[in-house]
């Protein structure tokens, strides 16, 4: 488990967190007393991840000295610099930290708090190219990065506009890369940022077209503690979560 890397992809502003993100990114929001990246980074290094890269862009020297108070002890813990935050979606970020992407890594948004267990559930999830966790609920919001699985579990599509009828699951923000998977996920980030329009795409674009050459299964975190942090509320929900 040592040699996987985690990859969080920190570098937005969260507009719709405003005002509580106009001068600070929300990766460093305050969730039950601790920020949301402080989080992230002891959770995955309780389930054993030895190198933690975090691509940051919007006020970048605030997660610099978050990493310096908290961190300056662990060596192992480094930000890549996006630059094109403002004019590029995550995409992007994936592109800038592509060097790190050898060998088996997690790639996990940066605002979703996680518990080590569910990290712990991922990584001892059945061998695949690549594996995106998912959880399960009774409806699904306008929102929700909704998947569709077919009858072994792996995933035929990932999208926000997954027609209802079709949708069994939703995407909670972390997927697992092994094998050939990174190289597949590095070319294929490197064909679609050929064309400018992509530049305003999301990862998970690129997991979508994987699942559809069958390299993309499922890992269920149902019963762990995870929150993506979108909307104030969302704050209050996971401070609730995870003083538990």
């Amino acid at each position: 488990m040592n040699a996987v890397k985690a990859i969080i992809l920190s570098a937005g502003q969260g507009r719709r967190l405003l005002p509580l993100t106009e001068n600070s990114p929300k990766c460093l929001l305050p969730v039950a007393g601790k920020p949301v990246l402080a989080w992230q980074i002891d959770a995955l290094s309780a389930a054993g991840i030895g190198e933690i890269i975090i691509v940051a862009g919007f006020q970048v020297g605030q997660i610099e000295a978050l990493l310096q108070a908290r961190y300056a002890a662990q060596s192992s813990i480094r930000i890549v610099f996006n630059p094109f935050y403002e004019v590029a979606d995550n995409l992007a970020s994936c592109w800038l930290a592509r060097d790190a992407m050898e060998g088996d890594f997690l790639l996990l948004n940066g605002d979703t708090v996680i518990e080590p267990a569910l990290v712990a559930q991922v990584l001892n999830s059945p061998s695949a190219p690549i594996t995106l966790s998912v959880d399960f609920k009774e409806s699904y919001d306008a929102d929700d990065m909704k998947v569709q699985l077919n009858a072994d579990r792996w995933v035929k599509q990932v999208s926000k506009i997954v027609p209802p009828h079709e949708i069994d699951a939703e995407s909670i923000g972390l997927v697992y890369f092994r094998g050939q998977g990174p190289r597949y996920f590095r070319q294929a980030i490197e064909s679609a940022l050929r064309h400018p329009a992509e530049l305003k795409s999301w990862y998970l674009s690129i997991i979508d077209k994987l699942a559809g050459q069958h390299l993309v299964n499922s890992c269920a975190v149902k019963g762990l503690r995870w929150c993506e942090i979108d909307f104030i509320e969302d704050l209050a929900r996971a401070g609730m979560l995870f003083t538990k």
